[in-house]
């Protein structure tokens, strides 16, 4: 099930289910634990005349969005039957590790109704089942959560009454399926503590006239120590929740509001996408600086892992996007974050957990006997790419000097001699899908853009002998991508694979090839042999039946459901787009570029998230959603369509 709205502050990160309530709930760090996850749910019921209502019954019209650009949850869960609707505004608050509902029951009948609202909280903290303990603490009017250095703090308000009912006990274990069974009679045991697998129910007791409605303000305050937490809690009481919503709102709307796209003449809706794919970045950007790739845990219902580590490639186009946007704050901690992590040979590996710990893996470390590095090149070359585009738009030669032994050197001396000394080419590693080995062209186009940037950085910082080593070298890559990888018919090889270290042209149409060579520069965005793979490419991969939109690659198999067709993702689909958007020269080219927006558009929720794909046939949201990539890439594509424009704009004789 992908999750239809994130929230976040760089230390928590909460997903919803497409029934409003919470599936997904990360602390301390973004990505790292999720203390909720793969079948845990915090479920939110009604009580109504003697019958349990569930939000996740399937009885409710449900209706969820953002509130229009900031981070505020906009959820409505309306039941035609029982006449009673349930509007949500939620934020995570910014300034502190709190996670508040506000919760409106409105009673849409003639008549007067008693209900009574209730509450789940379903924790395994720290992403195990054991060892939780779980009680009601009548001194803070809260039920507690807790293991070791994680404390979850539980309350709710409505008017001046807390919560009147309460129970913990345990969750799925001794032939117990959960406390919030305990209300479907609703009424609850109040039992006052319990361990193990734990969870608990809070409910409060509601009269609504008719006609008219009722206030809840629920929140969660989480904490390495129960004294944070219970000064998290007593901040609220304190404040009110109404004052956290509201500088929340405030917050996030004035961190959003950098771009004024108002005499662009542009489609509203394309500009509201673009700020929600901001806010989705920096939800699942935490403020240390890694950059998770999803927080959506529901790819465990069919995979051995998740998306919850910072992928250095992911995370760089995300800092890309980051600094076209002018969030440079962002993009500076991620280098830094990178710059912990490099190995003593300079190359970073496959994946991170946000603590900086190395993230799981199937790349091995050692090939046909003998030792290999388990990476792909790419992920540690399009680092420098990125501080390339960092460093062009702050001119911060401090933060360039403090890199560039520790870092820059390192990094470029291993691209460097990471080499075919007869072909010039990078050598083996893995591909960025994370499938083959190989010397990819996605990769040796990255290498030769790292190595152009670690040129630039030397020759800035006078450093001569090092600028003309790695140009050289970058040189030579280049030359090698040319000779080596490209044919003279135009077809551009995905690979030169290696069986037993023997290297066979593979010709498979790959969108990242194409997309290599253009976007790292190795060919002019006008060069023919660039436009003849573009050809190839969007002949060879456009889904021409079902959704549309551009597969990764030929024989793409990946969650795919339909027999011999791939599935289209947005990230390809969008990297076509951003080459014609570049290439136009009319604005009728421009404006026939910009479908792919109204493509990327059509294929989002209510909310505006972006799936990693999509089901060829039906369109249906693939793997995780939202996958942060595919908003990086939207917002990076989008910027360039407003470039284009205002170049077109600027081109007009004015009268």
């Amino acid at each position: 099930m992908a999750r239809s709205l994130v929230l976040g502050n760089g230390n928590m990160l909460v997903c919803y289910d497409e029934w409003g309530q919470v599936r997904d709930f990360h602390f301390p760090y973004v990505g790292l634990e999720n203390h909720v996850g793969e079948k845990l749910m915090h479920r939110i019921g009604l009580y109504v005349d003697g019958v349990m209502y569930w939000l996740s019954d399937g009885g409710y019209v449900i209706d969820i969005e953002y509130e229009e650009n900031t981070f505020v949850a906009s959820v409505r869960a309306r039941h035609d039957v029982l006449q009673l609707e349930l509007r949500f505004s939620d934020i995570v608050y910014n300034e502190h590790d709190i996670y508040v509902r506000h919760v409106e029951v409105h009673n849409l009948g003639s008549g007067d109704r008693a209900v009574k609202l209730f509450f789940n909280q379903q924790f395994h903290i720290s992403e195990s089942r054991h060892g939780d303990t779980g009680y009601y603490s009548p001194e803070l009017h809260a039920m507690v959560h807790y293991k070791g250095r994680r404390v979850f703090l539980i309350s709710a308000k409505s008017n001046d009454a807390f919560f009147d009912d309460y129970s913990v006990g345990l969750l799925g274990i001794e032939g117990k399926e959960g406390t919030w069974r305990d209300a479907e009679d609703g009424v609850l045991s109040k039992s006052g503590i319990e361990h193990g697998s734990v969870d608990s129910v809070i409910g409060l007791s509601l009269f609504i006239p008719a006609g008219g409605e009722r206030t809840v303000s629920y929140w969660i305050a989480a904490g390495e120590t129960y004294r944070r937490a219970e000064r998290f809690h007593r901040d609220i009481l304190r404040r009110g929740p109404e004052h956290l919503r509201k500088t929340t709102r405030d917050y996030w709307k004035a961190w959003i509001d950098r771009n004024d796209f108002s005499e662009c003449n542009i489609d509203k809706k394309f500009v509201d996408l673009y700020y929600r794919s901001l806010l989705v970045m920096r939800a699942h950007t935490d403020n240390r600086g890694p950059i998770i790739a999803s927080g959506d845990s529901s790819i465990l219902q069919n995979g051995r892992d998740t998306y919850n580590y910072c992928w250095p490639r992911d995370a760089a186009y995300i800092t890309s996007a980051y600094i076209q946007s002018d969030h440079l704050s962002s993009a500076t901690k991620f280098i830094d974050f990178c710059n912990d992590l490099l190995t003593d040979d300079g190359y970073l590996l496959h994946k991170y957990r946000s603590d900086k710990s190395l993230g799981s893996s199937w790349h091995p470390w050692v090939r046909d006997g003998r030792a290999q590095p388990p990476i792909q090149e790419d992920e540690t070359a399009i680092t420098l790419v990125a501080l390339h585009e960092h460093y062009k738009a702050s001119h911060d030669v401090e933060f360039l000097e403090r890199l560039y032994n520790p870092y820059i050197r390192r990094v470029a001396n291993f691209l460097c001699k990471y080499r075919d000394k007869k072909t010039g080419l990078p050598l083996p590693s893995h591909d960025l899908w994370e499938e083959q080995f190989g010397t990819f062209t996605y990769t040796a186009s990255s290498v030769y853009a790292g190595l152009v940037a670690a040129a630039d950085f030397a020759g800035t910082l006078g450093k001569e002998v090092a600028r003309r080593r790695w140009q050289t070298a970058a040189d030579e890559v280049k030359e090698g991508i040319i000779t080596k990888l490209i044919h003279p018919d135009g077809r551009v090889m995905k690979s030169l694979r290696y069986t037993h270290f023997s290297p066979e042209a593979d010709y498979t149409a790959d969108a990242s090839s194409f997309y290599g060579l253009f976007h790292f520069g190795v060919l002019g965005v006008d060069d023919p042999m660039l436009y003849r793979a573009y050809e190839y490419i969007k002949d060879r991969l456009t889904v021409h039946a079902g959704v549309g939109g551009i597969a990764r690659y030929e024989g793409d198999k990946y969650f795919c459901t339909s027999g011999e067709m791939s599935n289209p993702w947005i990230i390809t689909t969008l990297w076509l787009a951003e080459y014609e958007i570049v290439k136009s020269k009319t604005k009728k080219e421009l404006l026939e570029a910009g479908r792919h927006l109204q493509w990327s558009l059509d294929r989002t929720n209510h909310a505006g998230m972006l799936s990693e794909q999509l089901d060829a046939n039906t369109g249906t949201p693939v793997s995780v959603m939202p996958l942060v990539w595919s908003h990086a890439q939207y917002a990076i594509t989008f910027l360039a369509y407003v470039r284009k424009l205002e170049e077109f704009a600027m081109r007009t004789p004015q009268k």
